[in-house]
């Protein structure tokens, strides 16, 4: 019987050590990723802060990248200039693929930016019965080898939910992508209303 205590005390010990090595990585991985976030747009947040002239061409380039679209309009907004934003990338398709993007390049999801994505459809349910919507963009995407998720083919993520009066780059409190959910096996319906359920609910 003894025996049995030590190698549960061990092997609670090993769990106990694993988790804490696993948070004090997850923490340095993140602390890395957003220094490397703010290298991306530091050049732009400098001439802001300095009230340099801009144009919209200035912008583009942020725009046009999926990993720095959103915080580049965070940073406009900031400092009153989102009249300067490219007008193409103005919308809640546009805002809602950057921030899926930045999500899943965080070290806990996929750890990386996927190198195709693609824009499904819109799911929309009526969360309460009385005709209160919410919306949710539902997006398919893959990453090239030799990333481990290669494998997969294309995956689903959701982003939402969003409101009838939302604005581009409102920020999406339930944006989630069950990495395995391959886009062959799960409908974008099914997977908007796991993530409506699981996580949107639930918050």
């Amino acid at each position: 019987m003894k025996i049995v205590f030590i190698i549960i005390g061990v092997l609670v010990l090993i769990i106990a050590i694993f988790a804490v090595y696993r948070l004090i990585t997850v923490k340095r991985q993140t602390s890395k990723l957003n220094k490397e976030r703010f290298e991306r747009v530091k050049a732009l947040y400098d001439k802001l802060e300095i009230g340099e002239d801009l144009t919209e061409q200035d912008i583009l380039p942020y725009a046009r990248n999926i990993l720095t679209r959103q915080t580049a309009f965070q940073l406009l907004e900031e400092h009153d200039k989102v009249h300067l934003f490219p007008k193409e990338y103005y919308s809640l398709i546009k805002g809602a693929e950057s921030n899926l993007a930045n999500w899943l390049e965080f070290p806990t999801e996929l750890d990386a930016c996927p190198d195709e994505m693609e824009h499904i459809k819109r799911v929309t349910f009526d969360f309460d019965g009385e005709n209160n919507f919410v919306h949710y963009e539902v997006f398919k995407y893959c990453i090239y080898e030799p990333h481990w998720a290669s494998k997969d083919g294309w995956c689903l993520g959701v982003v939402g939910p969003y409101f009838d009066d939302s604005k581009p780059y409102d920020f999406a409190q339930a944006t989630f992508s069950r990495i395995n959910s391959k886009f062959e096996n799960v409908t974008a319906d099914e997977e908007a209303k796991w993530v409506h359920e699981n996580i949107s609910m639930k918050r």
